[in-house]
């Protein structure tokens, strides 16, 4: 059981997304430094690390690509893996079990897609009672073009995220101050024991 009841989701920093036509090696560098920073922080805290890969039948995502494992940029040694078929990973995965059999209630969510992915199953888990902080520089995201041909930058899209979520499904935190409220949570549970 964590001790402050904290679990670190890293969703889908995986290698499926290189060999996407829109994987951004500009935007690659910062998020790799941010999230090897959470991942370290959470290892050194004790709180447990899900590494959750989406996996879908054919394609780059599929088992069988060989590429449904870490992004080699990353040093990750998880608590658990998960696979999941469905944006949130509380969804077609072994993650809602996981989490009350380890008596998780307070999620910290980082990876790839930022709106999508990360954004869905922080929604999602926050519905059904769990406290999140969103660690938006700790995840990435890709320019998209709308129906009309409208570019939205990565930059425009994590914006849109974080003003969606905060406040309302999380609290968008930088890595730092994440880690801290997990040490001032870990602090008060180890007072409520004494």
């Amino acid at each position: 059981m964590s001790i402050c009841n904290t679990a670190l989701l890293v969703i889908d920093a995986q290698q499926s997304f290189e060999h996407r036509p829109y994987w951004s090696r500009s935007d690659a560098p910062a998020f790799f430094e941010h999230l090897q920073s959470l991942i370290d922080g959470a290892k050194s805290r004790g709180i447990p690390i899900v590494q959750i890969f989406h996996v879908e039948e054919a394609g780059v995502f599929s088992l069988a690509s060989g590429y449904v494992k870490a992004l080699t940029a990353l040093s990750i040694v998880p608590d658990v893996v998960i696979h999941k078929n469905r944006h949130s990973a509380l969804i077609g995965s072994s993650l809602p079990v996981w989490l009350v059999e380890h008596g998780i209630r307070r999620l910290m969510v980082s990876g790839i897609r930022t709106e999508q992915c990360c954004e869905t199953t922080t929604r999602h888990a926050s519905d059904c009672g769990y406290e999140i902080d969103f660690i938006s520089e700790a995840t990435m995201t890709f320019a998209m073009t709308d129906r009309n041909g409208r570019v939205c930058s990565a930059e425009t899209i994590k914006e849109r995220t974080e003003m969606v979520l905060d406040g309302r499904f999380a609290r968008v935190l930088t890595v730092e101050q994440s880690l801290s409220a997990a040490d001032r949570a870990a602090q008060e549970a180890e007072n409520r024991r004494t």
